[in-house]
């Protein structure tokens, strides 16, 4: 992942690696790492740590025992700094390099890898003490020790590595919620440029026009989208927010991003509309983006990075592949998966358990056969004819298995390790159960659909405020009760035509219904605790869809069943 890509995804999907480094002295020149500590965070937690202690080539000067307790005897037997330069540089990978007062722990981190002949690190840098200017200006000092002493941090291991980036990890982690609630940050794009803001005076807001002050007054904390206006009436930006009241703030605050201050600095008026969830905010603000072209947008923001299991349609024999995006192009697509390594292991238990080709077009128009179907993992439809029924067949098997129906998966998997077992083919035997495993423990991460995202045919109840959204997805367009930006209520007849069996009779899928779906199903997988699903085929007619949404009864959800335990199939 480029550094470019990886500022445009939101704090919850970014990978940051907090880093210290305890040294000799002050200056990398003459002065060497003796400990380095990292601890790696994925979705807002500590997922991972690595600690060494480091043979300077040196003496540890005196003082520096005193104040890290870190010995010429710890250092003597331990690795010098190239010995553990690739192991560092793997952990890193191409994570968001972080420190409090990043710079001093960076400049010995760059020395070191130039001294061993590795490349630079090109890793975006935050540093926590310039976050600390910025969020805690009233602290008389933002040293790591008082700002986790604020914050009610403990630190067992003061002054040394691993100890100080676990409190600094533990730091960055409660900051971001800050600026999360307060300032409504949410990329890390904003998070990067957060920490070189400059603090204006507070004369600054004088400027700001009375009307711009008493329209901000009357912002509720609500959902919404909200617009500033010049003095020609035009609107020069628009944005979304969970709370507009909040968010809308945070542009007169004294810390607010350059870019904020000139929305505010052209603005004369300031007007919002109120929606009943993020979701509607976000496809409105959208489209009042592209209809209005206003000044200060220059570009729509990205919603994170998504995978898809595509099923491709050539020549009859489908295939599955993992894809980073999805389009109207006559193949199905489920997800979307908000992990790399869950979809991958989608497609490995998809390769190993059904029987589905895996070969390129090429190969198949080839019909020369290939060791899968000489090990029965493919029904070789390139070297037979008649295999389409069973070939089907197999395909709706797949389709149920990405809807979250383990059960097939399971049961087909302990038979084959079960007879690999009776012919003593123990190995083999084990890599099926450690797939067993891996289908059992992701029962619970398949995507929030059941359907494939290009055809699903669903109603979507959203409930984040005191008032409910609904969306209706179907077939790739999407609509959605009380729609501000629409006279009519298309949602309604919609839903009509849809039982009605004449919903597609002249409307198709284009770009704006592709913009339109990934915004809703980006925003879905990352809100599933607010949502309700509800799939149109269970219903005969539009009274009985409302009626069920209306009784409250609980949702039907394509759910796998429980749990297994393995050993109960293992003689």
């Amino acid at each position: 992942m480029s550094q470019k890509e990886l500022t445009e995804i939101p704090f919850e999907e970014a990978e940051f690696c907090v880093v210290d480094v305890e040294t000799t002295g002050m200056h990398p020149g003459s002065c060497r790492i003796i400990e380095i500590g990292l601890v790696r965070i994925k979705n807002l937690k500590i997922k991972e740590t690595f600690r060494s202690f480091v043979n300077p080539g040196m003496e540890v000067p005196y003082f520096i025992t005193t104040l890290t307790g870190i010995s010429n005897r710890d250092v003597y037997d331990a690795p010098y700094f190239d010995e553990i330069a690739e192991q560092v540089e793997d952990f890193i990978g191409s994570s968001i390099l972080v420190g409090h007062n990043l710079q001093f722990d960076l400049s010995f981190l760059k020395k070191s890898f130039d001294d061993c002949g590795k490349g630079k690190l090109n890793n975006s840098p935050l540093c926590t003490l310039k976050l600390a200017r910025k969020i805690y200006p009233e602290l008389p000092s933002k040293s790591l020790n008082n700002v986790i002493k604020f914050l009610k941090i403990r630190n067992k291991n003061v002054h040394r590595a691993l100890g100080d980036a676990t409190v600094t990890a533990k730091v960055l982690m409660k900051m971001i919620k800050e600026l999360k609630d307060k300032y409504s940050l949410e990329y890390v794009s904003e998070l990067l440029n957060y920490q070189y803001y400059s603090i204006t005076k507070p004369s600054d807001h004088k400027l700001i026009k009375k009307k711009l002050i008493a329209d901000l007054a009357k912002l509720p904390d609500l959902p919404g989208v909200y617009f500033f206006k010049n003095s020609k009436n035009d609107i020069i930006y628009v944005g979304k927010a969970k709370s507009l009241k909040n968010r809308v703030k945070s542009y007169f605050a004294s810390t607010a991003p350059s870019k904020g201050k000139k929305i505010v600095r052209a603005a004369s008026r300031l007007e919002f509309m109120v929606t009943n969830s993020e979701l509607t905010a976000l496809i409105t603000e959208a489209e009042m983006v592209k209809l209005y072209n206003p000044k200060f947008n220059t570009m729509l923001k990205k919603f994170g990075n998504n995978f898809f299991i595509k099923v491709t349609s050539s020549f009859g024999y489908a295939r599955t592949e993992v894809a980073r995006n999805f389009d109207f192009d006559d193949n199905d697509y489920f997800g979307p998966y908000t992990n790399g390594d869950l979809v991958q292991n989608l497609q490995k238990v998809i390769e190993r358990t059904f029987r589905l080709r895996e070969c390129k077009d090429k190969e198949f128009q080839a019909k020369k056969g290939c060791y899968l179907a000489q090990i029965e993992r493919c029904i070789s439809p390139c070297t037979s004819e008649g295999l389409l029924e069973e070939y089907e067949a197999e395909l709706k098997n797949v389709y149920d298995f990405l809807a979250g129906k383990n059960q097939f998966a399971v049961n087909r998997l302990i038979a084959r390790m079960k007879d690999l077992s009776d012919r003593h083919r123990y190995e083999e035997a084990s890599e099926i159960r450690d797939l067993i495993n891996l289908v059992l423990s992701q029962i619970q991460k398949t995507s929030i659909l059941a359907e494939p995202v290009n055809s699903t045919q669903v109603l979507v109840e959203i409930q984040t405020t005191g008032k409910k959204d609904f969306i209706l997805m179907l077939s790739g367009k999407i609509y959605i009760k009380d729609y501000l930006l629409l006279d009519e209520d298309s949602f309604d007849g919609a839903i009509e035509d849809y039982f009605n069996g004449t919903l597609f009779a002249s409307q198709a899928v284009n770009k704006k219904d592709l913009e339109k779906i990934k915004i809703t199903l980006n925003w879905l997988i990352r809100n599933r605790n607010s949502v309700k699903v509800y799939y149109l085929k269970d219903f005969r007619s539009k009274n009985e869809l409302y009626k069920h949404i209306t009784s409250g009864r609980t949702l039907k959800i394509h759910k796998p069943p429980i749990k297994l335990d393995i050993r109960n199939f293992i003689d």
